[in-house]
Order: structure tokens, then C-alpha cells, then sequence
């Protein structure tokens, strides 16, 4: 794949950051003891595994993790990252939420021209290669990946006009298309927002409009799934056996994912990832908590806003 990206005139686009800070409070009690990125799915692989596999097939040489929210858990257990055949560095921990683009403000100099934005609590099969290529030829300085979702009103909706009813449609469905919370970025585009303070996807975009700047828009159709609650996480959980294998396409894989053996609840993992041997993911909840439900659903895709990390 990193032969592809050099063919298609994108050398050194290889460098992906990944929003891995947020505290994930609406996924609580699960986050209580472990970071959103490292919860895990499907009993093998967390989130952040998955997409660290899924980047180093796409050819991305370096992955920075932006921590905040027990980083020091990330850091023990992903380490340098060559389990997944890409190198990972990380942020120095936020001392105070810095949005979406706050933690990219803070080593913009440190990255090259174009690069990848994801969070990291997304679950997609999306072709980030593809991703990069369009951002390239489009010469947008942010290329949104965007999907297609639908919502049923629960209501009958009237159109009124001077005290009179001039249009009903009953429980209409309304589409619209939302962020999912992946972005190719060019430099350009952050390199007048001074680091160090807040700064959002939204005020990004929304300072690009007012610029006459647009952002590109990159439509997908494939799985796409935005792990904000504890049901989202069961469904995601639910649905792995059938997503897997277009999640983890082609080729092998790392070690089956897990947390390193031993109890989670002091704060650490036991010891430190590189050359570790891995076993079977122990999660220690807060008090009384429970794992997550098992349910048999069937697959679905998309989800809720994905602009701003938990």
C-alpha cells in the first residue's frame, strides 16, 4: 500500500493523528478505569488497535496520539507501536479539554504538509488512502468524510402560512449529512490559530466558510460507527462478528488485542508493552459496575455527531 500512495504522487502523506484524550463520560462506568480508545471489541482487539491495523495497511508510517484522559495506559500498553508495523508518539497529556484541532495546534510543526485527523472512537472500513488521494487533487486545505444519515420524525409535520395549514407530511424521514469525525487536513488550514488554546472542528469550518475556503467533502457509504454510549458500545459489540472481516481486511494480524495482563484498576498496566507477552483483556470496572449487554441486533451503520471528542 505505501508503493500506492508513492504512484499516486502522495509521499510522506503517511502521518495520521488520533484523538485519543477525551474522558468518554457517556460511556461511563466503562471509562472510569479505562480510556475509550482501549475498550475492547469483539473480546480480541480494542478500538485503538483496530485502527492502528487498518492505518498501517493504508501505508501510514507514523501515528501520533494525542492523550489527555489515563494516557499513561495508552502509552504502556501501545508503546512504540511496531506490534502494528506503524511508529506511534504521543502528545504531552492535556492538562485542560483542547477540542478537535486544539491537540494538532500543539505539534503542527512536527507534521508534514498533508496528514490525517481521526477520532479515536470510531469504528469504519474506510479507505483512508483514498481519503489522502482525494484531499491531494481536490486542493482543499480540509477534506471532511461525511455520511449519509436519516432520522424519522415522530411527529406529523405542518407547514403553516398566514393562521392556516398550507402543507402536512406525516412522520417524515429527513436526511442530512454529518462529520464522522475524519479529516484530511493540509497544513494551511491551522497555521494562523496560535497553539495552547481550544480550538474546534466546528470553529475551523465555520472560519473557512466565513473565508470563502470550503472545506472538500469526502461521501462514504461503507460501515461507519461512533462508540459515544454504552448501547453503541453493545451494538458494536454485537455486530464485530459480522463487520470484522471488512474491518480487518487482508493479510495477517498482530496478537489478538488485549490489555496486558493484570488489574487495570490502580491506574496502570502491569508492564510496559514493548516486548511484552499479551493475554486475554482483564477489565475491572469501577464498583459495580457491569460489562456490556450482548444483544442480538443486526448490523447498523453510522451514528451521532462525530466532530468532538468525548
Amino acid at each position: 500500500m505505501t508503493d500506492q500512495l508513492a504512484s499516486d504522487g502522495i509521499t510522506g502523506v503517511t502521518h495520521a493523528v488520533i484523538l485519543a484524550g477525551g474522558k468518554g463520560t457517556r460511556l461511563r462506568p466503562y471509562t472510569t478505569r479505562l480510556p475509550k480508545p482501549l475498550m475492547p471489541i469483539g473480546d480480541e482487539y480494542s478500538i485503538l488497535e483496530i485502527a492502528l491495523t487498518q492505518l498501517a495497511r493504508c501505508g501510514f508510517g507514523r501515528v501520533t496520539l494525542a492523550i489527555g484522559h489515563l494516557g499513561e495506559l495508552i502509552r504502556s500498553y501501545i508503546g512504540d507501536g511496531s506490534r502494528w508495523g506503524v511508529r506511534v508518539d504521543y502528545t504531552l497529556p492535556e492538562e485542560v479539554p483542547l477540542g478537535t484541532m486544539g491537540p494538532v495546534l500543539r505539534i503542527l510543526d512536527q507534521l508534514p504538509d498533508q496528514f490525517l485527523v481521526m477520532n479515536g472512537d470510531v469504528l469504519t472500513d474506510l479507505d483512508y488512502t483514498d481519503l489522502m488521494r482525494q484531499h491531494r487533487r481536490s486542493a482543499a486545505l480540509l477534506t471532511v468524510a461525511t455520511y449519509q444519515r436519516e432520522v424519522r420524525l415522530d411527529y406529523g409535520v405542518l407547514t403553516t402560512c398566514e393562521g392556516r395549514v398550507v402543507q402536512f407530511t406525516e412522520k417524515p424521514t429527513i436526511g442530512y449529512r454529518v462529520s464522522m469525525g475524519i479529516y484530511a487536513c493540509s497544513k494551511r488550514a491551522l497555521a494562523c490559530y496560535p497553539p495552547g488554546m481550544p480550538f474546534g472542528f466546528d470553529e475551523l469550518v465555520l472560519d473557512m466558510l466565513a473565508n470563502g475556503t470550503p472545506p472538500g467533502d469526502y461521501p462514504f457509504g461503507g460501515y461507519w460507527f461512533d462508540i459515544g454510549r454504552p448501547d453503541d458500545y453493545d451494538r458494536a459489540n454485537a455486530d464485530f462478528g459480522l463487520i470484522r472481516a471488512s474491518l480487518l481486511r487482508e493479510g495477517g494480524r498482530p496478537e489478538a488485542g488485549t490489555l496486558l495482563a493484570g488489574s487495570l484498576s490502580s491506574g496502570m498496566a502491569s508492564q510496559p508493552a514493548e516486548g511484552a507477552s499479551c493475554a486475554r483483556l482483564q477489565l475491572h470496572f469501577a464498583e459495580g459496575a457491569q460489562g456490556p449487554a450482548q444483544r442480538d441486533r443486526g448490523p447498523r451503520a453510522g451514528s451521532r455527531r462525530a466532530d468532538r471528542r468525548r
